[in-house]
């Protein structure tokens, strides 16, 4: 099948308030054009690099979210251009993204990223780091980054009550989060998570966005 029969193939599957990330790194612009064309304007890298090389050859409006671990030395390279960045794992991260869109002239959004799955290798807060961040209020002096949600990545396992019970968390903590530092703010609204793997899992339990690569572009 096409990149546009998947993604439409897709898009009967995911509910219209769910957002699509179409998951581009390591793909070519033709391909990531297909789905363009194809009415899909929110595409995934997570290698600056890559990404940077990919941004001035493709439509401007396309909505580029970034969902790789972001080392602080390379957002100078995003922040003039980037929607969301989704990894937002520390303040020292924070901060460096601050004033990079303070230097752009711009208000960055970022998700918090949650590390609640069950591999050392992935990163982010863990929930009880999370609260600490919050509660400390120091994220409210950076004025150039908008806090607009969660982002969570659930263990690589075939067990599907696992991965359920994950996602479960990542939404509680989401819901807690709102409650107690964002009841007033309409921004705070996201909740990433879920793959090509399990997404219908997510989407049961919350998701907002869905990141989603293979079945859209195949196997790299």
């Amino acid at each position: 099948m096409s990149v546009k029969d998947n993604i439409e193939k897709l898009r009967k599957q995911v509910p219209q308030n769910v957002k699509i990330v179409a998951v581009s790194k390591f793909h070519s612009t033709d391909e990531i054009m297909e789905a363009y064309n194809d009415g899909q304007f929110y595409f995934g890298e997570s290698r600056v690099q890559e990404l940077e090389v990919k941004q001035p050859q493709l439509p401007q409006n396309i909505e580029w979210h970034f969902i790789g671990s972001l080392q602080r030395n390379k957002v100078r390279f995003i922040a003039p251009f980037v929607t969301l960045i989704h990894s937002l794992d520390s303040e020292r991260l924070m901060r460096e993204i601050n004033n990079r869109a303070e230097q752009s002239n711009r208000i960055i959004p970022c998700l918090i990223q949650l590390h609640v799955a069950n591999e050392e290798t992935k990163s982010g807060f863990t929930p009880d780091e999370a609260r600490a961040f919050l509660d400390s209020g120091n994220w409210k002096q950076y004025a150039n980054v908008q806090l607009c949600g969660v982002m969570g990545m659930a263990t690589y396992t075939d067990d599907k009550e696992q991965i359920r019970s994950e996602f479960k968390m990542i939404k509680s903590l989401f819901d807690e989060f709102k409650t107690k530092h964002f009841a007033n703010e309409d921004s705070f609204r996201e909740v990433s998570m879920g793959m090509s793997g399990d997404y219908p899992i997510a989407i049961e339990e919350g998701a907002t966005i869905i990141r989603v690569g293979t079945l859209i572009f195949g196997e790299r």
